[in-house]
């Protein structure tokens, strides 16, 4: 990274710190920004902590244990409680083998419409804020947040960010974008470590003609739809946006499954069982009970190796049950 680019993200992390007094004091004032109380309501289910926006906040832990689960397990488990519309697909991704996880900070941009944004940006200026409004929900990311924008599909022109902006992004957050959008300089944005983003194109274009019309309020990406405090689960095969009251039901029940396939997977392995015996929810007593001295025996193993967490061995032990559902209500 040039040192242009490093004494960038030094200004927008100082921007970031000036910005979040003034929006702490006077969270309602900015045009864009949904009241704490708004964001609360579409986000009732949530019973956790929240941010100094309103958002869900959930653990970092949380997020952590989320990077191991499968797509396709934590999309099988929100459908399974009614939430249809949280997936889209076909993304252009920088690092397509990395898994990204963090909580939906969103921002939604229209078509410009000259009156308005300009009185909108007049205000956020007079408010504090710095350059293009492109940038506004950058300064209020936090670390563990995933900055989620609308931008109407547009590609041509609609390039919400470019290396500059990408580092800044990082710094704030220790994530990348996902944009249903586009953005531009990826030679550059490559260049920053840890850096991945999901996109919908690349182009070479300046964003012109476009407004920022809400943070932190429901926007459509594509065909789901993604309420703040979301937790984002971004992969090669698609992101999935899951309800925060939800996010330990995913992990707990995809960190059982593997549980399970790592015992039936080694138990066939060393000749013990065949799959039929073990294939399927309703396991003989015999192997019930040689499962659970398994665990006894290789928590630690399983914790380190499969990636499961501790709280969760221990929660099947004690209840001697890999019924989750039982046990989570």
């Amino acid at each position: 990274m040039n040192a242009h680019k490093r004494s960038g993200s030094l200004t927008y992390t100082v921007a970031t710190f000036i910005i979040g007094l003034i929006i702490a004091n006077s969270v309602t004032a900015q045009p864009q920004l949904v009241p704490n109380d708004q964001v609360i309501f579409y986000t009732l289910e949530w019973e956790g902590e929240r941010d100094r926006f309103g958002r869900p906040f959930v653990s970092d832990e949380i997020l952590k244990r989320m990077k191991y689960v499968g797509l396709e397990e934590a999309w099988g488990t929100i459908r399974g409680a009614g939430y249809n519309n949280k997936f889209e697909g076909d993304w252009h991704i920088i690092h397509p083998q990395k898994v990204m996880t963090g909580r939906a900070l969103t921002a939604a941009f229209l078509p410009a419409s000259s009156e308005l944004a300009e009185r909108m940006n007049e205000q956020g200026l007079q408010q504090g804020f710095q350059g293009g409004a492109n940038q506004w929900p950058i300064y209020l990311l936090q670390n563990g947040d995933v900055y989620v924008a609308d931008g109407f599909g547009k590609i041509n022109e609609g390039t919400l960010i470019g290396n500059n902006l990408a580092q800044a992004i990082y710094t704030n957050s220790g994530n990348g974008p996902v944009f249903y959008g586009s953005a531009r300089d990826l030679g550059g944005i490559r260049e920053i470590v840890g850096f991945n983003a999901w996109v919908k194109g690349w182009h070479p274009s300046f964003i012109r003609e476009m407004m920022l019309i809400s943070i932190n309020g429901p926007v459509r990406i594509g065909e789901a739809i993604v309420l703040p405090g979301d937790v984002v689960l971004a992969t090669e095969g698609g992101v999935l946006f899951i309800p925060p009251h939800l996010a330990e039901t995913v992990i707990v029940s995809s960190e059982v499954e593997r549980l399970t396939d790592a015992f039936r997977i080694q138990r066939i392995q060393e000749g013990i069982y065949s799959l039929d015996e073990t294939y399927g929810t309703r396991w003989s007593a015999s192997i019930e009970a040689d499962f659970f001295e398994w665990l006894e025996q290789n928590r630690t193993r399983l914790n380190q190796d499969q990636r499961v967490g501790l709280e969760t061995i221990n929660r099947v032990i004690e209840t001697g049950s890999r019924n989750w559902r039982v046990w989570l209500e």
